[in-house]
């Protein structure tokens, strides 16, 4: 059974840091890319950064690129999303998901729809 559990997030003043965790089971790590994706309040999932775990490859969008950074540790079956210079409109509910896209032409894509295998999702709430 896939399993995707997160931790981490909360509230941090605007300019600050986060990290979130999301521990994998229950599938080959290396065979997934697991992405991060967020919800506010009246907006659509967005993507906001993912991994190619076969290959490593991330991608991370320009509307948080230089202020979000994925990572993985393999040995802990676990992908980090470091947040870092942190603004309000950062503040949403925040999900990692997982797919089996590596070796496919959407290996690190921030489409929903491609992701079968969601975490609990975790607040994060960033003051003005």
């Amino acid at each position: 059974e896939v399993q995707l559990v997160q931790s981490g997030g909360g509230l941090v003043q605007a300019g600050g840091s986060l990290r979130l965790s999301c521990e994998a089971s229950g599938f080959p790590f290396d065979a997934y890319t697991i992405t991060w994706f967020r919800q506010a309040p009246g907006k659509e999932r967005e993507g906001v950064s993912a991994i190619s775990l076969g290959d490593g490859v991330t991608y991370t969008p320009d509307s948080v690129k230089g202020r979000f950074t994925i990572s993985s540790d393999y040995a802990k079956n676990t992908v980090y999303l470091q947040m870092n210079e942190l603004k309000p409109e950062d503040t949403a509910v925040y999900y990692c998901a997982a797919a089996k896209l590596v070796g496919s032409a959407w290996h690190t894509s921030l489409w929903p729809p491609l992701y079968d295998n969601w975490g609990q999702g975790t607040q994060v709430t960033v003051s003005s």
